[in-house]
């Protein structure tokens, strides 16, 4: 883990969920949400940004993959576990670890909006890499913007490691 060098600290990080969840506790006040985290890198972004929330929601939990180990994404996204709860006129928040080519986040933008009629549907992100982009898709919350870099830690993995690192990392 040394070879690693940080990107974004814990502190940072910490500070920027508080930031996220205090904006989304201001547009939901009132209301109710189903959180939706997609496993498994964006478990640990999931948990404290809930942690944070302080209005009534339920959390889920899908699988979806578009990585087939490695740095790169396939370019197709796997639903390997998509079972969601009626979604019908509910507030849906989708929690993501990074929208990179954001063919994961259309696969289930376009999901939900196929097999529900929600009352609204919000897409937070921690990362955005805007760079690599090949769809239209632009997250309404996200934590930090990042370059071409292939990123590790805080629930970000490099063939199944290091999502336990407290901080967001790179090796150069």
């Amino acid at each position: 883990m040394n070879d690693i060098k940080v990107l974004f600290t814990e502190e940072q990080i910490q500070k920027r969920v508080k930031e996220i969840a205090d904006e989304l506790n201001e547009l939901y006040k009132g209301e109710e949400i189903y959180a939706v985290c997609v496993l498994k890198g964006a478990v640990m972004f999931a948990v404290d940004l809930v942690k944070n929330l302080h209005i009534p929601l339920k959390l889920e939990f899908i699988r979806l993959s578009s990585y087939n180990g490695g740095t790169k994404s396939s370019g197709r996204v796997n639903a390997v576990d998509i079972s969601l709860p009626d979604l019908n006129d509910k507030n849906v928040l989708i929690i993501e670890d990074i929208v990179d080519t954001g063919l994961t986040a259309k696969f289930l933008l376009d999901f939900i909006k196929t097999n529900f009629h929600t009352k609204s549907t919000k897409f937070c992100s921690l990362l955005d890499k805007k760079i690599t982009r090949k769809t239209d898709i632009e997250p309404d919350y996200y934590g930090f913007d990042i370059d071409d870099k292939f990123v590790v830690g805080y629930g970000l993995d490099d063939d199944g490691y290091y999502r336990n690192l407290k901080f967001i990392g790179y090796k150069e």
